[in-house]
């Protein structure tokens, strides 16, 4: 499977192959009997990208599924799905990767491939992949382009969207100092930097533990 060799393993992106015909496609091939698996297995990513038109086909082939066949249905977004087809799939719901374990997965990698990081940094992106090593990884990537092949905190905070420590570190001072204007102004300038208030409250939380 991992090698790609296995052709009784299927996948299909949902996100760009979200029409009627690609899932009567899908029921058409379904019929034929797996040529070196005991089952077919179809894993279908993304699934909530599916138009209503293409439910609507799968929910017939969900109810009367050909004998040798598995569907897997992948998303992220479960509450996009149907009832209809939830009530005909058993449901395993995830937990989320912990930021130590996407942490030890991105050192792993950047020790593998030889490139310089800040610890800081990994803990940053692995924070805003909220559980997600798909995304953790998608960051690291974009930090590494800003960075030369380096991971740097200052570029982990600019790709994340992330408030750098110096703001973080005035707006704390002006805080304990009881100077409200300044704090506002502070507030004012973080935010009108375009960042997202709600990462603000994650990033001063963080910073004071």
């Amino acid at each position: 499977i991992t090698a790609g060799r296995l052709n009784d393993v299927i996948e299909i992106d949902a996100a760009s192959n979200n029409g009627v015909e690609e899932i009567r496609d899908i029921r058409d091939k379904a019929k034929y009997a797996p040529t070196q698996a005991d089952y077919k297995v179809y894993i279908i990513d993304e699934v909530h990208m599916l138009s209503t038109g293409a439910f609507n086909a799968l929910l017939k082939t969900l109810e009367e599924p050909p004998a040798n066949v598995v569907f897997i249905l992948a998303t992220t977004e479960p509450h996009k799905i149907p009832t209809t087809i939830i009530s005909r799939t058993q449901r395993f719901d995830f937990r989320r990767i912990t930021p130590q374990a996407i942490l030890k997965r991105m050192e792993y990698i950047l020790q593998q491939k030889g490139f310089t990081y800040d610890e800081a940094a990994l803990k940053v992106i692995a924070k805003a992949a909220e559980g997600g090593m798909r995304d953790a990884l998608s960051i690291l990537d974009q930090v590494l382009s800003f960075g030369d092949n380096q991971v740097t905190l200052d570029n982990a905070l600019l790709v994340t969207g992330s408030v750098t420590r110096d703001n973080l570190t005035k707006y704390l001072h002006q805080v304990v100092a009881k100077d409200t204007s300044s704090a506002l102004a502070t507030i004012h300038e973080i935010l009108e930097d375009g960042k997202d208030a709600k990462r603000l409250i994650e990033d001063l939380i963080n910073y004071c533990r």
